[in-house]
């Protein structure tokens, strides 16, 4: 089992294979500090090898999943200059590529305010749920400044032509609106509702081999960016590779005698 930092803005629990991460900022509706951002890295650091920790959850506390970038933190960089608002600014978005990289099923769960910079880990789920009651929005542009490092990743996951709409126009909307915009992959009428599904999507990945599961994550990001050819090429030699490993004869084996592999014990 991976060693997980010490952390003051982020509550921690591992339990059977799923990793619980609490953005635990209420006073600030758990708005991203750097010091926030650069602990979420550290986690994400500490167990991106430990193939025990099956998932993680990513949720805020009370009420809230996280309202964006901390002013505070924004009004200290005011008085170093450009560079370090750039620094700050970059620190998130190399968060949202190691959070979309982890080799574990990143599930979101989506309550309260998911606005700016938590829009943008939304964006980077494998899976999102979200509470129909849910605030999304990219307010950036209201305030004078863009959302520089978020863009990118919500022109992929719900398209260009609605990321233009939102964030040119800083428009708010509810989880309904996140489910039919393709952004959220659930959208759930009540508390309990949102606990049963995030328990069903648990035990789903738990039918899933660990390593299968992170090479796949990894193949599918992978076809944004490699030549399509050279992709099916090393995908074939991974896919051998599965076969003849550990968890595919274990998967083999199992199949063939009717009972669940064992990491789905």
């Amino acid at each position: 089992m991976a060693e997980l930092p010490n952390c003051q803005t982020l509550l921690l629990e591992q339990v059977e294979g799923v990793l619980y991460v609490s953005l635990n900022r209420p006073e600030s509706r758990n708005a991203m500090s750097l010091a926030m951002v650069e602990e979420l890295r550290a986690v994400l650091a500490a167990v991106r090898s430990d193939r025990g920790v099956r998932a993680l959850v990513l949720r805020g506390t009370d009420g809230h999943f996280c309202a964006g970038g901390d002013i505070k933190d924004m009004a200290g960089a005011r008085a170093k200059g450009g560079d370090a608002y750039r620094d700050l600014n970059r620190a998130f978005g190399r968060l949202l590529e190691e959070a979309q990289e982890a080799p574990q099923v990143l599930v979101a769960v989506l309550e309260g305010a998911v606005l700016g910079g938590g829009f943008g880990l939304a964006c980077v789920s494998d899976i999102a749920i979200a509470h129909q009651n849910a605030k999304f929005g990219l307010p950036e542009t209201s305030l004078g400044i863009l959302p520089a490092q978020i863009a990118p990743f919500v022109a992929k996951r719900i398209g260009l032509t609605q990321a233009r709409r939102l964030a040119l126009t800083a428009a708010r909307f509810d989880g309904a609106d996140a489910l039919r915009l393709g952004l959220v992959h659930f959208c759930e009428g009540d508390d309990q509702a949102l606990v049963d599904r995030l328990a069903e999507c648990l035990q789903q990945v738990r039918q899933c081999a660990p390593d299968a599961n992170a090479a796949t994550k990894a193949l599918l990001l992978a076809t944004e960016t490699e030549h399509l050819a050279g992709l099916l090429d090393r995908a074939a030699g991974q896919f051998a590779e599965a076969v003849l490993g550990s968890e595919g004869v274990e998967g083999t084996m199992a199949f063939v005698q009717k009972r669940k592999p064992k990491w789905a014990e």
